[in-house]
């Protein structure tokens, strides 16, 4: 298994670092914090001063680093390889790029990462809703950022009226090519949009901080904007069919994860699929001994017509998966890790 590394982008005071602590409150995954700043950064309180190549625990198996970008291929080193037993430091990892950083060149270099244990899992973009127009007016890179993010977060929602918010989703979707566009407040998103989170057994006492006394009464909120449809199927599906499904996704379908079956000659594995956003990422492995192979996708996002997706996904099933062209796989695998 590798592990996905996101990035996380948005100007000075979108709202990264608060994203950031509640992911780390939010799940009992082990996450990998890369910070790419210099000044003080607070992470879940924790002042880490700004020094290359710094690295501080923040409880939990999650860490923290500080590092310049051109060291950013060295520390995801450290967190991606597996110690002497084999086990690895973190679940996954969250670059948060500078407030001034290029993120089309911090994606550049995860993706150029020799580590087998580290895989690309998306740019995250946030944006600030009640300062949005000042900001793209002071940065009119913004434009550039937005078509580049696989998933944006349309952040402080909550700062401005109805009428407004619906005119700056629409605007941002715009921007960002059809990019999925998730509105939040505070930075709360449910994790299950950016990774796949671990599930590890809560300590049997656990003593409460002044933030988990004031968070409580929105923990339900950050999952109740959004559902999941589930979708099973044994037949093979035809890749081409499934493929143009995924390029034309509904609004609203913020994640799918899951594994399909195609049954092609010479393809007959499982892959494997993760999507962030408009991020898809492949992985193709054998099927477990004593499983029958079939497709078993989660779909989540707000506002979804079950019906219609699941409608839309039994379109792609191919009866006679042995009489389609090989090559048309190239539709799947060409988002295959290369090396």
């Amino acid at each position: 298994m590798t592990i996905p590394v996101l990035v996380v982008a948005g100007f000075l005071g979108s709202g990264k670092t608060t994203l950031l602590n509640h992911l780390l409150r939010a799940s009992n995954t082990r996450v990998g914090v890369v910070v790419n700043d210099f000044g003080k950064v607070n992470v879940d309180a924790i002042s880490v001063a700004a020094q290359v190549d710094s690295m501080v625990s923040l409880g939990g198996g999650c860490l923290c680093c500080v590092v310049d970008v051109s060291d950013l291929d060295a520390m995801l080193d450290r967190l991606a390889t597996p110690d002497e037993d084999g086990a690895a430091l973190v679940d996954v990892i969250v670059i948060e790029a500078s407030g001034l950083a290029e993120p089309p060149a911090m994606v550049r270099l995860v993706d150029a990462s020799e580590n087998p244990h580290v895989t690309y899992g998306g740019l995250i973009e946030v944006v600030d809703a009640a300062e949005f127009h000042a900001t793209r007016d002071r940065h009119p890179q913004l434009d550039k950022h937005l078509r580049h993010a696989d998933l944006v977060l349309l952040n402080k929602v909550d700062r401005v009226d109805d009428v407004e918010r619906e005119d700056l989703l629409a605007l941002v979707r715009d921007l960002s090519g059809g990019a999925p566009v998730v509105p939040t407040e505070h930075g709360r998103v449910d994790p299950d949009l950016l990774f796949d989170p671990v599930r590890r057994p809560e300590p049997r006492f656990k003593q409460l901080s002044f933030e988990d006394l004031v968070e409580a009464p929105h923990s339900e909120h950050v999952h109740a904007g959004y559902e999941s449809i589930e979708f099973t199927e044994p037949r093979a599906l035809n890749p081409l069919r499934f493929m143009a499904f995924l390029a034309d996704r509904p609004d609203g379908l913020y994640r799918i994860k899951g594994w399909a079956y195609f049954g092609v000659p010479g393809h007959e594995e499982r892959f494997t699929l993760h999507t962030v956003g408009a991020h898809l990422r492949v992985e193709r492995d054998e099927w477990p001994h004593g499983t029958t192979p079939g497709t078993s996708l989660v779909m989540i996002g707000a506002g979804l017509d079950a019906e219609k997706i699941r409608a839309g996904l039994a379109e792609t099933v191919e009866p006679d998966p042995g009489s389609v062209d090989p090559l048309d796989m190239a539709s799947v695998t060409r988002y295959l890790r290369v090396g």
